[in-house]
């Protein structure tokens, strides 16, 4: 927390009148922001689990097409060379209050190359196919939890200044500013009182 030492008399409360100011108006935006993130975090979340239940159906909708192929050619039918080329991703990022995070992915797969021989019976071309969508799949569910998690991640930190201002900070500076008041409320009765026992004097003296 920052140092509350501030001069002595008005000065002093007016600088710990403008740092309460402060302090208070970026509760409120930090708050605002929290309120955001926070909608845009439970809809990345239920985005994600439909992206993870879509991943695990492709998936088991290409394993049993491949037990199909299996059964019909046997191992030998997995013989066949891989492809040369890897799949490619390409994320495209977004920005949510100020925090970059994965928004889409395009996931392009390698094409068969002409000299590649075919699969060997069709379920294993159905096999192909639906491994290529889960990998899709895979990819989109990827995207998703990532974004969950980074703006999450800001949730918590953006919770945490909130807090912070609002339980701490904010009321050291109320506290701070109330003495401050005492203080110089004081102060200025003692200065009256001092102006008045002044103007008396001559009388006394008379």
């Amino acid at each position: 927390m920052k140092d509350l030492r501030t001069p002595p008399g008005r000065a002093g409360r007016m600088r710990l009148r403008h740092s309460l100011d402060v302090a208070r108006r970026g509760a409120d935006l930090l708050d605002q922001k929290l309120r955001i993130l926070r909608a845009r975090h439970e809809t990345l979340l239920a985005a994600e689990a439909s992206a993870r239940d879509a991943w695990h159906e492709r998936l088991r909708e290409a394993e049993t097409w491949l037990r199909r192929g299996l059964l019909l050619g046997g191992d030998e039918a997995l013989e066949a060379p891989a492809p040369v080329h890897p799949a490619e991703i390409d994320v495209v990022r977004t920005s949510t209050m100020g925090v970059r995070h994965p928004e889409t992915a395009t996931c392009v797969l390698p094409r068969r190359e002409p000299d590649t021989p075919a699969p060997a019976n069709t379920a294993l071309v159905h096999a192909e196919a639906a491994y290529a969508e889960a990998v899709r799949a895979a990819a989109a569910h990827a995207v998703a939890r990532a974004a969950a998690r980074e703006i999450g991640a800001e949730v918590l930190r953006t919770r945490q200044r909130v807090r912070a201002l609002q339980r701490h900070w904010i009321p050291r500076l109320e506290h701070a500013l109330a003495r401050a008041d005492a203080a110089l409320e004081q102060s200025e009765h003692e200065d009256a009182v001092r102006r008045r026992w002044a103007a008396r004097a001559p009388d006394a003296r008379g």
